[in-house]
């Protein structure tokens, strides 16, 4: 919005009252007083001849106030403090996150650090700005997400800073197709590495999430039979612990190891989280059997869509997935190749 501010004009009233009006920011101002700047000022309460000087002296301090004051009765704050914006946000960081939100955090607040170290304070402006240059829906809902998170959290501790009005932006939903030749794929993956196909098989039989779910999964984890496999709810999207049947043809490629091991490091250290990312790209690459569109989280896809053919349940695909709540699960089918209608469920003649 462009800032204009017109000069305060006195004017007097019939009854030998005064009062000055101007223009600010398109919108016509009139005071009587200098209640609006703080300042202790009532020329109507001065004898009859001087009150116009005092109504001159009124409209000169407005002036100057609005014109220091960034054309605005509201009183600046004076500038945050870097010392207290590093210790908030440290104290925030210090929670127990995610590794990956955990970085999302650090790189905002380093983005809301500099714009304090620069003008003394984290604008409306500067935050709507920096949203709307993410483009992509779901990158602009994250980051919208996470930087409220820092923006009710410097607000509690008394930053003078607001979460954005920015509404979320309506997202496309993507339809899941499940994957058509599975058992060859599966063949082609074992060919190509033994961990990848191991994790395949957990991703689509067991329904776990490749990144973190499978891939710190330990030998404590397994029963003792091998017949399930528990996963605490720290590696768990939804904080619930999981506890889910090993199928036989996982059971097959597995041999018990060390408790304290890594199943697919066999030793006390994990791969790196991207390690699984990293091998399905190389794979990719070269696979001559697997369609473009076809990621690790297919086949969590491809499973879920059995499962919840054969049983028609949608609490054993809530309790399966790992979900929070139902809800969760409805939404999920959305984006997946299931007809929620039959035939005998359409209008006939």
């Amino acid at each position: 919005m462009e800032r204009k501010l017109s000069y305060p004009v006195v004017y007097r009233k019939p009854n030998g009252e005064y009062y000055i009006h101007f223009n600010l920011n398109g919108k016509r101002i009139r005071l009587t007083n200098g209640m609006k700047i703080n300042m202790p000022l009532y020329p109507n309460v001065y004898p009859k001849n001087q009150r116009k000087k005092k109504a001159d002296e009124l409209a000169s301090l407005v002036y100057n106030y609005l014109l220091k004051n960034d054309y605005s009765f509201a009183m600046r704050t004076k500038p945050a403090s870097l010392e207290q914006f590093d210790e908030v946000i440290s104290s925030k960081l210090s929670e127990p996150l995610s590794p990956k939100y955990k970085a999302t955090l650090e790189s905002l607040s380093k983005l809301l650090r500099e714009e304090i170290k620069i003008n003394g304070s984290i604008g409306v402006k500067f935050i709507s700005n920096f949203l709307k240059s993410y483009k992509n829906p779901t990158s602009f809902n994250t980051i919208r997400r996470h930087l409220n998170v820092l923006l009710n959290c410097l607000k509690d501790h008394g930053f003078d800073v607001n979460p954005t009005s920015l509404k979320p932006l309506k997202q496309t939903e993507i339809l899941h197709k499940p994957i058509v030749n599975l058992g060859e794929i599966l063949e082609d993956i074992r060919a190509y590495n033994s961990n990848l196909y191991l994790c395949a098989l957990f991703t689509y039989c067991c329904l776990l999430r490749p990144h973190r779910e499978i891939r710190l999964l330990k030998w404590r984890d397994f029963s003792d039979d091998l017949k399930y496999v528990s996963v605490d709810g720290s590696r768990v999207k939804s904080k619930r612990n999981r506890i889910v049947p090993v199928p036989e043809v996982i059971k097959r490629e597995l041999f018990h190891g060390n408790p304290e091991h890594f199943i697919f490091t066999n030793s006390p250290i994990e791969f790196n989280h991207d390690y699984f990312k990293t091998l399905w790209s190389r794979y990719k690459k070269q696979s001559k059997v697997i369609d473009q569109g076809v990621t690790l989280y297919s086949f969590r896809h491809t499973g879920a869509i059995d499962l919840f053919k054969r049983t028609g349940s949608i609490t054993k695909l809530q309790s399966a997935m790992g979900h929070s709540s139902i809800k969760v699960s409805l939404t999920y089918l959305r984006g997946l190749e299931v007809p929620e209608l039959t035939e005998e469920d359409m209008p006939v003649i």
